[in-house]
């Protein structure tokens, strides 16, 4: 117990349990050990409550510790007052807190959380429509988004421990300091749920480094962008998707998490299209491209285990690519001819003709995966394989062969070159449990004037 510490005690009349232990209450206040009492009923008593984040009334709080409900020897032992509540029952369940009932959680945000929150709040004319304003101020990504009030924001920063004053990262192209709570407002107006903040945190974190050079993604004309691939038990708690339709919309989680990500990089970072974003075309997949792996099914190790954590970690992974394009085979029974399909199809990344300075994503359906597993190859046989597969002779990659201008300077012409560094071919499985359809995700290009695949263990 915290020596010298106050005893405080929480209470509620729309309570039994609290009733019940009044005269207990009375016997503390007669010992001289009761400190402060607090009644919900009353505005002060609520706010206190809110304040000690009282969940479960009765609540004795000493110091770091506190107690729930009534059980007269542990009330005993925690005040250090014997023979509480004589003809009493010896235990009875606490009821809820008021401060968690339904509206009065958010009134009590609005009037005291906001003390907590930093970012300046933006006064809307009476009559201005608050999603046209959102709109009219470039705050969104031409999609509605979810007004960011100071009591979503609350609710938002319940689901990390993270302090929200904690610089997660310094967000391209402009350099600007995020915290935990401007990551929470873009994850607010992207329509996410508390609990996917942390993943959304990891992935900002990841998109700011060195490595990733979100910056320079950001500003290539190419079509690229962060694709976010999440492995582990987090992933499957917040609903994520990595089966059926795993890439494209319907499920919440998928879609929102990968939309906070870019909504934090351009209303904090300032990278908007036709400033920064210098994209010719660009892709669907910059409002949001994030799926899980499916773990459950998959016959292979994780992408995470691959790239170095255990099995029980939550991991991000972010990738800079472009959208999906499908590659279909529904002949193939082997995996001898199943991996030349998809090399015939992983050539075209980028171009045939260019090699080595492309990665890409592999994303194996089950059908597929299936046809492997049966074959008896593990995901390290179809990338050796795959690897050999796409090696060519630099006769057929230089410029001008095959009457193609673009390709490899002629220096080249005597190499054989395989299309991908070594460890340039990501292998994901995920999809639905039918169709003979697998997708490959070409990425932007690699090396120091590129981005690199980086992966990282979620934080709570």
């Amino acid at each position: 117990m915290t020596e010298g510490a106050a005893l405080v005690v929480v209470v509620w009349e729309g309570c039994p349990t609290c009733k019940l232990v009044a005269p207990v209450i009375e016997q503390l206040q007669a010992a001289g050990v009761l400190s402060v009492l607090h009644r919900e009923e009353t505005a002060q008593g609520l706010e206190a409550s809110y304040r000690l984040g009282v969940e479960t009334v009765p609540t004795l709080v000493r110091g770091d510790e506190r107690l729930v409900g009534w059980e007269r020897a542990a009330w005993e032992a925690f005040t250090g007052v014997a023979g509480l509540g004589a003809g009493l029952p010896d235990y009875r369940p606490g009821c809820g807190s008021r401060t968690q009932e339904p509206g009065v959680v958010d009134e009590l945000a609005e009037r005291f959380g906001v003390e907590a929150l930093l970012a300046r709040q933006v006064e809307l004319a009476p009559l201005e429509d608050e999603m046209e304003a959102m709109f009219d101020r470039g705050w969104t990504d031409g999609l509605p988004v979810v007004p960011p009030t100071p009591a979503r924001v609350m609710r938002m920063l319940a689901g990390t421990t993270r302090s929200p004053d904690e610089v997660v990262a310094v967000v391209p192209p402009d350099l600007v300091e995020a915290t935990v709570e401007k990551v929470a407002i873009n994850a607010v107006m992207a329509g996410c749920k508390p609990e996917y903040l942390p993943i959304v945190l990891t992935a900002v974190e990841a998109a700011c480094t060195d490595s990733f050079n979100g910056h320079g993604l950001l500003a290539t004309t190419y079509f690229s962008g962060p694709v976010v691939i999440v492995n582990g038990p987090r992933a499957r708690a917040v609903g994520m998707n990595g089966g059926g339709n795993a890439l494209g919309q319907g499920n919440r989680a998928n879609a929102t998490i990968g939309r906070a990500l870019q909504l934090v990089i351009r209303n904090v970072g300032g990278g908007k299209p036709g400033g920064v974003d210098r994209a010719t075309l660009g892709n669907p997949g910059k409002y949001s491209f994030c799926f899980a792996e499916d773990e459950e099914s998959s016959p292979w190790e994780p992408l995470s285990v691959e790239r170095g954590f255990s099995a029980d970690a939550t991991t991000v992974t972010l990738f800079a690519g472009e959208g999906p394009r499908g590659v279909v085979d529904q002949l193939s029974r082997t995996p001898e001819s199943l991996a030349r399909s998809f090399a015939a199809c992983l050539q075209s990344v980028a171009h045939p003709k260019l090699v080595l300075g492309f990665d890409a994503v592999l994303v194996v359906s089950p059908e597929h995966a299936r046809v492997f597993t049966e074959g008896g190859w593990d995901k390290a046989r179809l990338r050796k394989e795959l690897m050999e597969l796409l090696t060519r002779p630099g006769t057929e990659l230089v410029r001008g062969a095959g009457g193609i201008t673009e390709g490899l300077p002629e220096a080249f012409k005597d190499a054989s070159l395989p299309k991908f560094r070594a460890d340039g071919l990501l292998i994901v499985h995920a999809g639905g449990r039918a169709g003979l359809f697998s997708s490959i995700i070409g990425g932007w290009v690699n090396g120091e004037t590129g981005s690199q695949p980086i992966t990282m263990e979620v934080k709570p």
